[in-house]
């Protein structure tokens, strides 16, 4: 009480260590001058002395790791907060969908290191899907809805599919999915006059609705004012469900869908790397890293549809969305209406750069 002074970082780095029996103080490279003056002190108290190791901090590319400049990213609300999922944060990483599983063999395969260098954000997002391939219930979401009428459908009817939950995974069962005439599909699924090798929707062409049935585009229905396209109309063959035809017919095309009478309006957020630069700790001209932020990390979609399997779904549960990506359940869900955030997609350019460098 005689003193009120803290002590030197220095002094009590080394004696906390020491007090406390750790064998191995493990800490990043620009301590590594500061060694000599940890051990001195220690000999001068004469007090047992841990081993002090340093090695190079973690870097990865499209963010930023240094605290001070997230700091900064909140202060000014360029983010939602220090567990926004676009933030190299623990909370963001588990908001995003990351699992403790994911880090950990992230961390292994980077290993340590006492060379300074800069990891390829892909590895983590890599690791991520590895796992979620392997555990992450399948379902349909449409994030930009169009709506399909399948005009040889019989009206009312409504019919139950079985699908698999995860094919990588026998025993996460099946679920029953609601088949009627009116469906909704993504509309970039559709094109009036579509370039080449487009193997979806547009008129004339046949396509498989997935898990269902063949359905061939005869028209689309346009709005008067804008020219957007509002609903296109279909013939479905009832020989084919399931996915296939007794004739054998070759179709290229699958797509997804979701049934208009067994849908959930829902909320899905896009989010992508924060960082338009591979290294945004580099300042721009006048010295505002900030100005790296790419405007496009995040998308909402707020008028997607959901099949209804995933109404009890709580925060924290990760799906793959079939065609789009592995997603999570935010904690901004409520019983009306369902948040998704996107984890990663479904594209791995990691797995292309491991083959390179196997070929090497």
């Amino acid at each position: 009480d005689d003193w009120c002074i803290y002590p030197m970082y220095d002094y009590a780095h080394c004696i906390s260590d020491s007090i406390e029996g750790i064998t191995h103080s493990v800490c990043t490279l620009e301590f590594e001058d500061h060694r000599p003056l940890y051990e001195w002190f220690l000999e001068q108290l004469d007090m047992y002395k841990p081993q002090q190791i340093e090695f190079a901090r973690l870097n990865l590319t499209f963010t930023v790791m240094s605290k001070r400049k997230l700091g900064i990213l909140v202060e000014k609300k360029l983010v939602s907060g220090w567990d926004d999922p676009r933030m190299p944060t623990i909370a963001g990483l588990r908001r995003r969908g990351y699992t403790p599983d994911s880090v950990k063999t992230f961390c292994e395969k980077i290993g340590v290191a006492k060379r300074e260098s800069t990891v390829d954000y892909s590895l983590l997002e890599h690791c991520l899907r590895e796992e979620l391939n392997l555990r992450a219930k399948r379902v349909m979401c449409v994030l930009d809805p169009l709506k399909l009428v399948i005009d040889n459908y019989e009206d009312g009817k409504v019919e139950y599919i079985k699908a698999l939950n995860n094919p990588e995974d026998e025993k996460a069962g099946t679920r029953e999915l609601a088949f009627s005439k009116i469906l909704y599909i993504e509309r970039s699924d559709f094109e009036e006059s579509p370039p080449p090798k487009y193997y979806r929707l547009s008129p004339g062409r046949e396509v498989r609705l997935k898990h269902a049935y063949y359905v061939v585009c005869k028209y689309a229905v346009k709005n008067d004012v804008t020219g957007e396209v509002e609903e296109i109309h279909c013939e479905y063959d009832p020989l084919t469900k399931g996915g296939s035809s007794e004739d054998k017919r070759k179709v290229e095309g699958t797509i997804h869908w979701v049934s208009q009478s067994d849908c959930l309006e829902t909320e899905v957020r896009l989010y992508d790397r924060l960082f338009e630069v591979e290294d945004p700790s580099e300042p721009m001209e006048n010295g505002d890293f900030t100005l790296n932020i790419d405007k496009k990390s995040l998308v909402i979609k707020n008028n997607s549809r959901i099949e209804s399997s995933v109404r009890n779904a709580s925060p924290g549960e990760i799906f793959q969305f079939l065609r789009n990506g592995y997603f999570c359940v935010d904690k901004d869900s409520s019983g009306a209406k369902l948040v998704f955030n996107r984890s990663v997609s479904l594209k791995d350019s990691w797995t292309k750069i491991l083959k390179k460098l196997d070929q090497k």
